[in-house]
């Protein structure tokens, strides 16, 4: 690996002194969110049809282009907030012109036949939400016969009630899907509505609507592996963006400084939030006479992190493990090919008491080897420079590493790995690591000297 100077590490260390991976119970992963998951056949009820009669008008696909022919790149769908023109869709549907504004174009066609392109005008990464603006060959702004309203924060959704979700699926045809409510998805960073209805591929970006006719969410996902699991943006926040961005003229150029601007006060609010819970207790690693756990270890709160864990069967032979990983299950999207802004902390308990020293040195090396720190040919961040460095953790004498990786196309935007192994032990051994990706750099390193902070011997001084 990759060094860089030994006093960063000394830095994170100071307070010491004085710090999607291998689940044996796989957790369900939503699909990025490029996709959104399969319409429904049944037949529609009087209030579906209802609905798309007098939505349909408002409903667009939206279409991205290669810049100098009619071919698709990519097709979404989106819905109209204002008689001006004001479209609302997912950041990840417009994305590639967002990104290569010279190399893409975007149009749009309504479920009424009506055509005409797009302008982007703002973004907001964090929710997956884009607004633009339709426009004739001219760039000026199309008028509409009316549009979309939202339906007010003071009338919460009750779980169960009947909500229809609109958009242009598979580019197969305009399409209406009937399903419920089903509160929002628990440990979840920022709200996000489970559905329990069908999306597919093309309707990312459209409307879902209450009985009245009023938008409540945007489809944004669904889950894999699954039935009727889809999840929806709630509609509060592509409001907030109307309202903020609606007198907005169009972005010009790639939107990469407007993603590390977001990515920066996301990443702020994500590393005060994390830093803030106390770590929870495990009593993996017995001491003498099993009198509790050897070591102190950091276990997040299950806030907005998922934990799941593992452990070899009672009869296994040679090298016995528990494992534990807690993972933020929502990342960013950023581009088809990366996606940030997201936490995970995994530990691993070994014990080679039947192994032997020798043995159980050469394998619990091994395994402190065989982390996976980066590809050097990455496209989109740096290699990782590492520093390393013996440390003592709190009464705990450990191995540290910490790396960073930098975003190529976002200045100070980082992604932060920290290793710890402990060395106290010559038949068991401790092996810790933390990853933070889309974060600043005071972010990352604040973030590793609480993940290091919360090791140590039980009753040593934090």
């Amino acid at each position: 690996m990759t060094l860089f100077p030994r006093r960063l590490l000394a830095s994170l260390l100071l307070p010491l002194a004085l710090p999607l991976t291998a689940l044996a119970q796989p957790k369900p992963v939503p699909e990025p969110p490029d996709t959104a998951a399969s319409a429904a056949a049944a037949p529609l009820s009087a209030s579906a049809r209802r609905l798309f009669d007098a939505s349909r008008a408002q409903l667009v696909q939206v279409r991205t282009l290669l810049a100098q022919q009619d071919s698709q790149s990519s097709v979404g769908s989106g819905f109209v907030v204002s008689e001006d023109g004001l479209i609302v869709s997912n950041y990840h549907v417009v994305s590639q012109a967002a990104l290569e504004p010279a190399g893409y174009r975007l149009r749009f066609v309504g479920a009424d036949g009506r055509r005409g392109s797009l302008q982007l005008l703002a973004i907001d990464v964090r929710h997956d939400l884009s607004l633009l603006r339709a426009v004739d060959e001219a760039g000026k702004p199309l008028r509409f016969a009316r549009a979309l309203a939202f339906r007010p924060a003071t009338e919460p959704l009750d779980k169960g009630d009947r909500i229809y979700s609109m958009g242009h699926p598979q580019d197969v045809a305009f399409a209406i899907v009937e399903g419920n409510y089903n509160g929002l998805v628990e440990r979840r960073f920022d709200p996000l509505i489970y559905y329990a209805g069908s999306l597919n591929p093309g309707m990312s970006g459209g409307p879902v609507l209450d009985e009245q006719g009023r938008v409540v969410g945007v489809n944004v996902s669904m889950l894999l592996f699954s039935q009727q699991m889809s999840f929806l943006i709630p509609g509060g926040f592509a409001e907030a963006l109307v309202q903020r961005a609606k007198d907005a003229k169009p972005i010009q150029g790639p939107v990469w400084p407007l993603l590390r601007e977001q990515l920066l006060a996301y990443g702020e609010e994500l590393t005060q939030r994390f830093t803030a819970q106390p770590w929870r207790p495990w009593g993996g690693g017995q001491g003498e006479e099993g009198k509790g756990p050897r070591w102190r270890i950091p276990i997040p709160q299950e806030q907005f992190l998922r934990c799941w864990g593992s452990s070899t069967p009672p009869d296994a032979k040679g090298m016995r493990f528990q494992r534990m990983q807690c993972r933020m299950d929502h990342a960013l999207f950023l581009s088809g090919r990366l996606h940030t802004g997201y936490l995970d902390v995994q530990h691993e308990i070994y014990d080679g008491s039947r192994l032997g020293a020798w043995r159980f040195a050469r394998q619990y090396s091994a395994s402190f080897k065989n982390e996976n720190l980066g590809r050097s040919n990455d496209k989109d961040r740096t290699a990782p420079h590492c520093t390393e460095s013996f440390v003592d953790a709190q009464g705990l004498p450990a191995r540290a590493v910490v790396c960073l990786r930098a975003h190529r196309k976002m200045d100070g935007i980082h992604d932060v790995t920290v290793l710890l192994t402990a060395v106290d032990q010559p038949t068991e051994g401790l092996l810790g690591r933390f990853d933070a990706h889309g974060v600043g750099f005071e972010q990352a390193m604040k973030l590793a000297r609480h993940f290091l902070a919360g090791y140590g011997k039980p009753g040593a001084a934090r």
